[in-house]
């Protein structure tokens, strides 16, 4: 593979340099922002050598190459366009310029809690293993072991307005430990802990904005949009102080006023009506997740491929990290994990009947990389082109989030799917199971007996047998 050649390919299928604003890969795609969608010839790429698949995500254009080849094409690509290199966080930010609303709020959403899910799945994990050991040896529950190793599981779920704190204050440019101590506040020793007020016999309160109103002396465990909405605020008020406080006291004033403000106006104001808010959210969540029949749950697995498709799938971070934190239980995993595994299955039906090498040589690991998890090569670079491999994910999806929300199972953590799922399903593993081979089944002969070799866009048919 000439990779000087394919980076110039690309360069000339997508409007030129000038139409190139920035460039980075991450560790199989090429990820472009470019000028003008409409100077891009999507077939034309997907026809270049190299090229396994290529898609639009908001704001972006990504061209997948696969691990060790997508270096060497970008190191080509930066030299023939005359860019310098830029990070993949430089070019998310420059794709948000181009996103709507909802989708910067999704991508948000994501930016602030996938840093978080390496803890959120440490602590889930051990929870499994936990349950797992005291189901073998019910003794180990009374024992100095299980003591520490309990306190280690639970530990990122008690703090998690904290990470959330400082992870927000990153996305939103502000000062990380100012961001920690706003989570700190919102979970305060002195505030009543939120998990033990269903037993209290009462509720402190106390008058806020010189007696206008009363609010709840409640911390905020078990949420995370108040904490997100706090933050923000946080950190706009931080940088709008630094240019205008003088800088020989900036040091001073910035931090004092800003915790002090953020600090009352979260106490008073943000986390009372969005703690109210997010409670709505997770509510209707559940109420459709637990519609009779399993009919929500299964509505929500086929739409799930479409919203990744819509570039949306983010906020879904969001309420799995709401949902633990609420109830302890993510009923959202299993679902995700049927309209991955469903996408996987039709990718690998499609794999195994088609004659085009080509074709088949980008679908098998696609499917296998979605029965990980990872759904972007199975979605962007074999079933979206085929649209009917897509829609037998869609309905293999529906049929194995039907059985989740048949059997009400759920998961310790957030942050994984498919089959790693099964390490935060210990409780449920037979339930899991059936979910998976549901999906499985449903979408691989749907999408068997759907697709037919033909022509897609930038490729030639495969040769027919005379």
């Amino acid at each position: 593979m000439d990779y000087r050649k394919t980076a110039q390919k690309i360069c000339d299928n997508i409007g030129g340099r000038k139409n190139i604003i920035s460039a980075a890969h991450c560790a199989t795609r090429l990820r472009l922002v470019i000028g003008d969608n409409a100077k891009c010839s999507k077939e034309a790429i997907e026809a270049i050598d190299g090229v396994k698949g290529v898609f639009f995500v908001p704001g972006q254009l990504q061209i997948i190459f696969g691990t060790g080849t997508v270096n060497k094409v970008y190191d080509e690509f930066i030299q023939i366009a005359g860019i310098s290199a830029a990070s993949t966080e430089e070019v998310r930010q420059a794709a948000g310029t181009k996103m709507s609303f909802w989708r910067r709020t999704g991508n948000t959403l994501g930016d602030v809690f996938i840093p978080i899910i390496p803890a959120m799945v440490a602590s889930g994990l051990l929870v499994g293993i936990l349950e797992g050991l005291c189901e073998v040896y019910p003794a180990m529950e009374q024992s100095g072991t299980y003591t520490i190793l309990h306190l280690f599981s639970n530990a990122a779920f008690v703090f998690l307005p904290i990470l959330i704190a400082i992870s927000a204050a990153k996305v939103f440019g502000g000062n990380l430990y100012l961001g920690a101590v706003i989570g700190m506040i919102m979970i305060h020793p002195d505030l009543m802990n939120a998990w033990s007020v269903v037993g209290a016999e009462s509720i402190p309160k106390l008058n806020a904005w010189f007696g206008l109103y009363q609010i709840e002396l409640v911390g905020y465990q078990g949420h995370v949009i108040p904490v997100v909405i706090a933050v923000w605020f946080m950190s706009m008020l931080e940088k709008k102080l630094h240019k205008i406080v003088p800088e020989m006291i900036d040091l001073f004033v910035t931090p004092l006023v800003t915790v002090l403000v953020t600090g009352y106006l979260t106490l008073t104001i943000f986390g009372p009506v969005f703690s109210w808010v997010e409670n709505g959210v997770l509510e209707g969540a559940q109420w459709l997740i637990t519609l009779p029949f399993g009919i929500g749950a299964a509505l929500c697995g086929a739409v799930y491929a479409p919203t990744v498709v819509a570039g949306v799938h983010h906020m879904y971070s969001a309420l799995e990290a709401g949902l633990i934190s609420n109830s302890g239980f993510n009923t959202w995993m299993p679902i995700a994990t049927a309209a991955n595994v469903g996408q996987g299955a039709a990718a690998l039906a499609l794999a195994l009947k088609t004659k085009n090498s080509k074709v088949k040589a980008l679908a098998l690991p696609a499917s296998l990389s979605a029965f990980l998890g990872i759904t972007e090569p199975a979605i962007f670079g074999v079933n979206i082109r085929y649209i009917k491999p897509f829609v037998a994910g869609m309905i293999g999806g529906a049929c194995g989030a039907l059985i989740a929300g048949w059997t009400g199972i759920g998961a310790t953590a957030y942050g994984i799917t498919g089959l790693f799922g099964y390490l935060i399903t210990t409780d449920d593993t037979l339930q899991y199971t059936l979910v998976i081979g549901v999906a499985f089944v449903v979408s691989f002969v749907t999408s068997w007996m759907l697709y037919q070799d033909e022509k897609a866009p930038g490729e030639k048919a495969a040769p027919r047998k005379q």
